[in-house]
């Protein structure tokens, strides 16, 4: 596949939106997903890559974000509404693989205070890494509400054993443009990350979580 085209992009976001809003309109916010197909690249061989973009218009607003903190990001989290817990809650989950599975699953990232981080291997054992959700570092001098924002804002590509990947690029209620340049950055930023770049792109599909691709 060779480069984007900004035309037919346009005209799929135009039509995708048109079939959320007009013709299927769901009783919440439609993820739009962006689904790319790779080709010449085996998984087994060739070195698989990961890497993390921030995008420009935040895709995941209501993503689900748990702050493991000290008192003082506790204090800050709850006046921010965002789910908290201090070391006393962590410690109650008393290493139950269980417990620990739950709250791994309730949540699609952690934050935690310098103090607390150092201790989640011995409170909770390996169980938030191994689900790929160790918490991201967040000290005092900077701002909880800036750092939320950058993680929702912000996508990770991993390539596994298979050829498929697919990543949140926005939601419903954003517009054509907003759209148009988180795919745009987003395809951009795998395609660098690719042995081959535009070669080993096979397909590119945008839906929303419901719809058709």
């Amino acid at each position: 596949m060779s480069k984007l085209s900004g035309d037919a992009l346009r005209e799929s976001i135009n039509t995708m939106l048109a079939y959320s809003k007009d013709t299927k309109k769901r009783g919440f916010t439609e993820t739009v997903e962006l689904q790319i197909g790779l080709k010449n690249y085996d998984p087994q061989k060739d070195k698989r890559f990961s890497g993390s973009v921030k995008l420009p218009s935040m895709p995941r607003p209501k993503m689900s974000i748990c702050v493991l903190g000290d008192a003082q990001h506790i204090e800050e989290a709850t006046k921010l509404g965002i789910d908290c817990m201090d070391v006393e809650a962590l410690k109650k989950l008393n290493k139950n693989k269980k417990l620990i599975k739950k709250l791994a699953r309730k949540y699609k990232a952690f934050l935690a205070s310098e103090a607390v981080i150092k201790q989640i291997p011995r409170l909770l054992g390996p169980g938030l890494n191994k689900a790929g959700k160790f918490p991201a570092l967040l000290t005092h001098s900077e701002s909880m509400d800036n750092k939320v924002k950058e993680i929702r804002s912000t996508i990770k590509f991993q390539l596994k054993k298979v050829l498929c990947l697919g990543v949140a690029v926005g939601h419903v209620e954003m517009t054509t443009p907003e759209l148009f340049t988180n795919v745009q950055v987003t395809v951009n930023f795998l395609v660098s990350l690719l042995k081959k770049n535009w070669q080993n792109i096979r397909s590119l599909n945008i839906k929303t979580s419901m719809g058709p691709p």
